[in-house]
């Protein structure tokens, strides 16, 4: 993918607080070979996070390696409660063919929609109105519906599932204690802050005390 300018962002778009309306994605099912619907409403009624990975495009080069490296946090992801989708404005029969002929996607199987008129990418500011293709976003949406975690790259930069998973992990900790908050390079088990007038200007004595 040449490094063009990005048209994207035109419209309207979620933000991070905001309520996600109801979407629905034709999606490709790895594990079952087959094709499906899924619509955000559904995991809202089984209580589930939702994590949306957005890429440019099938049998490219970036994006066989971030699908690859998801996939090998996809159990971990699974057992916080999250419903796994990586998608592009590919269709799901393109998605069938790629997995099927690229072999670093050989342990992929979460559900990869579908979005070839790029409305659920526009819903989330990733769609690029130049080319047609989505940039690499990563959204977390918690089981209430709420966008709670929002990442955008450039078709060049490849992400890390590793600093996902860290995200999930702590915004699921803080679903629980919402009076709490996660310091930089929180991870699970960490201490955690419980902001309040006494620890302003204090955070050190608060992390180290």
């Amino acid at each position: 993918m040449s490094e063009q300018d990005c048209g994207c962002c035109e419209s309207v778009s979620v933000s991070v607080g905001m309520d996600v309306p109801n979407f629905t994605l034709d999606v490709f099912d790895p594990v079952n070979r087959a094709f499906g619907k899924v619509a955000l409403e559904e995991f809202k009624k089984q209580a589930k996070w939702t994590v949306l990975v957005f890429y440019p495009a099938d049998f490219t080069f970036v994006c066989p390696t971030e699908l690859a490296d998801l996939a090998e946090k996809h159990a971990l992801l699974k057992k916080l409660g999250a419903e796994v989708i990586s998608v592009s404005t590919d269709t799901h029969f393109a998605h069938l063919a790629w997995r099927d002929s690229e072999k670093l996607l050989s342990k992929v199987d979460y559900l990869m929609g579908a979005d070839p008129t790029g409305e659920v990418s526009r819903l989330f500011g990733v769609y690029d109105e130049a080319s047609g293709l989505a940039l690499r976003g990563t959204f977390i949406i918690n089981p209430q519906g709420k966008l709670v975690s929002s990442e955008i790259n450039f078709y060049n930069v490849g992400r890390d599932a590793d600093e996902l998973v860290r995200k999930v992990e702590a915004n699921v900790y803080l679903l629980a204690h919402p009076a709490e908050a996660c310091p930089a390079k929180w991870k699970q088990g960490a201490k955690t802050l419980k902001p309040d007038e006494k620890m302003v200007g204090k955070v050190y004595e608060a992390l180290h005390g």
